[in-house]
C-alpha cells in the first residue's frame, strides 16, 4: 500500500518569495540539506546529509527536476537508499505555490513509499518535511524583520 506525505503551511510573503526557498541551493541548504540543485528540467542533483544506517539511507537523495512552472509548481523525484547503486525508495517530491489574501499556501506532497521497508522513512520525512517548511517561514519571517535577505 503506498503512502504519501501531504502538508499546507501558509506564508504571509509573496510566491515569489517563498519560491526563492525552493530553487536557490544556497536558500534549499538553510532549511533542508546541501545541494546541487538547478532550476532546469531535466537536471539531475543531490541532497546530502549525515547517514541514518538504520533507515537504511546513506545519506544522499538522488533527484531530478521533473517540472517547473516558475512561482507556481516545482516537482522532483526523490530517491535513495543503503549506498552502493541500491535503490529503496523511488519516490516524488510535489511543491505547489497557491496565491492567497495576504500571502502564500504552500503545499508539499511527496509520494511513492511504496515497499514497506519504506513506513520508517516515512514517519521520519512525514515530521521532517512539516518542520522543515515551518524553518522556511522563519527564514521568511527574519528577512522581514531586518536578519537577512534573499
Amino acid at each position: 500500500m503506498e503512502k504519501t506525505i501531504a502538508h499546507k503551511v501558509f506564508f504571509s510573503h509573496p510566491p515569489a518569495h517563498v519560491w526563492e526557498y525552493l530553487t536557490r541551493p544556497e536558500l534549499m541548504e538553510l532549511w533542508l540539506m546541501k545541494n546541487d540543485f538547478q532550476p532546469k528540467v531535466g537536471h539531475q542533483f543531490q541532497f546530502r546529509t549525515n547517514p541514518l544506517p538504520k533507515m537504511d539511507f546513506d545519506g544522499i537523495a538522488y533527484c531530478t527536476v521533473m517540472e517547473i512552472v516558475p512561482f507556481e509548481r516545482l516537482c522532483y523525484s526523490w530517491k535513495g537508499g543503503p549506498g552502493n547503486g541500491h535503490i529503496t525508495l523511488d519516490s516524488v517530491v510535489e511543491w505547489q505555490l497557491v496565491p492567497k489574501d495576504g500571502g502564500t499556501e504552500l503545499q508539499l506532497k511527496h509520494s511513492g513509499f511504496k515497499e514497506s521497508g519504506n513506513i520508517f522513512m516515512f514517519t521520519a520525512m512525514n515530521d521532517g518535511w512539516l518542520k522543515n517548511m515551518l524553518k522556511i517561514g522563519d527564514l521568511l519571517n527574519n528577512i522581514r524583520n531586518g536578519a537577512g535577505t534573499v
